[in-house]
């Protein structure tokens, strides 16, 4: 399955799902793990405008788990339908 982090560093899992610089994408089996991508955005502040959640959830939309520290009520909702479980 795969698997998405919230990062800002690209070490930790450090970011709002919505404000976000990185997502990092890995594919994660029983026995191992592999990275697989690395999608960039622009810097995000807090601002309401929730069309930014557009390309973040299309680039996490093949994965089974999302990993964030935050996630607002309608950006989980939106994960949620796109068939992903935010944590």
């Amino acid at each position: 399955m795969k698997v998405a982090f919230a990062t800002q560093d690209m070490k930790r899992v450090d970011a709002h799902f919505g404000w976000a610089r990185n997502i990092a994408i890995y594919e994660i089996t029983a026995d191992d793990f592999r990275f697989v991508e690395a999608v960039q955005f622009a810097e995000e502040k807090e601002d309401g405008n929730e069309d930014k959640l557009v390309a973040k959830i299309d680039a996490i939309r093949d994965c089974a788990i999302m990993y964030c520290t935050a996630i607002g009520g309608s950006g989980a909702a939106r994960v949620v339908a796109a068939q992903v479980h935010p944590l």
